[in-house]
């Protein structure tokens, strides 16, 4: 018994040993960070600055590969189902795993169970747009058109946050915008700009081209407090709803079973990314606010943020397959 008991004590040192050597020289090859949404958005956005940064950091590739589709699952299994070594990471945010859980009946996967926190990345906001000769320009303006007649918002999917954006609003006002669901924000937003509805809740990067080239206006943002680079945008709160504050955060998951030493090192190495200067500078070109937490901190945020939007996606009654 007592040499069953020390060959298990020498196994478990060779497997930590074994585990600390790799952290020490990870990566030794290209590292694919999977994005769930089309090009474009946030999630997009913020994965290619980090991906540009961190390959510099590591001396190492990081390929950034859109996989959409159903929500942000497909891209969502394939990272679940991946070698549990580190070499394929997931950027997520609050829409797609803190979401999903309670919108989809099943999912091939648990997006607590297999999925292990590496780092925050950012938050945030989203933003009101409309187009240019819309008849408001602040929430207010928008609260008393609103009350007086249907307007039409478009949203990237029912379930989404687009979608549960406007339920919230509609909540926080008293009005009823009606909603109309699009197969992504792309075509809401072109949808938008050709007259067909009203407004969109997006995500700021997906937008901000167009706000500052004049092609869209923004009313306002979601968040509790303006952000830096786009200071003339009032935020909803400021338009009477002081209650009114949702800034999603965005962030980096690996498989579960990632050993911790190899989670340990990235998280060390992006929140020393997040800290440089130039990096906040391109996520504040963004609207994005560096955001920096411990892989334990960060699932904790997870956890609550799923007991928080199940309740908004259960009173908004929306629901997928």
């Amino acid at each position: 018994m007592t040499f069953r008991i020390l060959k298990l004590a020498a196994c478990a040192t060779l497997a930590l040993a074994a585990a600390t050597a790799q952290a020490a020289t990870f990566p030794e090859k290209t590292v694919q960070l999977v994005v769930p949404q089309t090009p474009g958005g946030a999630s997009d956005t913020l994965a290619r600055i980090m991906g540009q940064e961190l390959g510099t950091k590591w001396g190492q590739p990081v390929v950034v590969e859109n996989r959409a589709g159903a929500g942000g699952n497909i891209g969502m299994e394939a990272v679940a189902r991946a070698p549990a070594d580190g070499y394929t990471l997931l950027m997520s945010y609050v829409g797609t795993h803190a979401i999903n859980g309670s919108l989809y009946k099943t999912l091939p996967f648990d997006p607590e169970k297999d999925f292990a926190p590496v780092a925050t990345l950012a938050t945030l906001p989203f933003v009101v747009v409309t187009r240019t000769d819309a008849k408001f320009s602040t929430v207010p303006e928008l609260v008393e058109l609103a009350k007086k007649g249907e307007l039409t918002y478009g949203s990237a999917g029912n379930g989404s946050v687009n979608h549960l954006l406007g339920e919230m609003f509609n909540a926080a006002t008293g009005v009823k915008l009606v909603h109309i669901p699009y197969r992504g924000a792309a075509p809401a937003l072109t949808d938008l700009m050709g007259g067909q509805i009203d407004l969109v809740f997006t995500s700021l990067p997906s937008v901000a081209g167009h706000i500052n080239t004049g092609k869209l206006k923004a009313v306002a943002l979601t968040s509790d407090k303006r952000v830096k680079g786009f200071d003339s945008i009032p935020t909803i709160a400021e338009g009477g709803y002081p209650d009114f504050n949702v800034n999603p955060w965005f962030g980096l998951f690996a498989p579960a079973g990632t050993p911790a030493d190899v989670i340990s090192k990235m998280n060390a190495d992006i929140n020393e990314t997040l800290g440089r200067p130039e990096v906040r500078e391109r996520f504040a070109a963004t609207g994005a606010e560096p955001y920096v937490t411990s892989p334990a901190e960060f699932g904790d945020i997870l956890r609550a943020d799923i007991e928080k939007w199940s309740k908004v996606v259960e009173d908004s009654g929306a629901q997928v397959n």
